[in-house]
């Protein structure tokens, strides 16, 4: 009974400092937005409003 209660509190730490480790390295990702010029899924999206217009 106590093997399975340390070792459940040592999955709960360890997933702890996993989830404080990665959102810690979220923050300091530089993290970037794609430019509009040259983006396919722009123009599709035109012309499927374009097309549904003029249903």
């Amino acid at each position: 009974m106590i093997t399975i209660m340390v070792v459940g509190i040592i999955i709960v730490i360890v997933v702890l400092l996993l989830s404080v480790l990665t959102t810690s390295k979220a923050y300091t990702f530089k993290h970037t937005v794609d430019p509009l010029e040259g983006n396919p899924h722009l123009d599709t999206e035109k012309e499927e409003k374009k097309s549904e217009a003029d249903k």
